[in-house]
């Protein structure tokens, strides 16, 4: 499993598209929930947190290089705001050419990425 989010300290909180109440440190916690829940399934996790820059597609193109995945999460940060679509978009289309095998899924918060990737598997 990887999961790809957006580097918490990177965010825009004040984005009305995002929950309220999100800060980084609650990011953090989220997202290790959720890789303790993945952990918890049996699956070996790793994170890939990435600027909201154009450095964002290079780091998962390298982190998805000579490795495979059976599913690549990418989190709710990245995919929910407006101003992020095209970030969302070059990073589908990254995971698309690096890792073709991989099932997608998507995540609505850091905590249920496990289920996210459940969903995906299963599908």
């Amino acid at each position: 499993m990887l999961f790809i989010g957006q580097q918490p300290e990177t965010v825009d909180f004040s984005d009305p598209a995002l929950p309220p109440g999100f800060d980084a440190a609650k990011i953090h916690a989220g997202i290790a929930i959720g890789m303790q829940q993945m952990a918890a399934r049996g699956w070996a996790a790793e994170l890939c947190l990435v600027p909201p820059d154009d450095s964002a597609t290079e780091m998962v193109t390298k982190q998805l290089a000579g490795k495979v995945y059976d599913c690549v999460v990418i989190g709710g940060g990245i995919r929910i705001p407006p101003k992020s679509l095209l970030l969302f978009e070059q990073l589908v289309n990254a995971v698309h050419l690096a890792a073709p095998g991989a099932a997608l899924a998507f995540n609505a918060t850091p905590q249920d990425t496990a289920d996210a990737a459940a969903r995906a598997l299963e599908g």
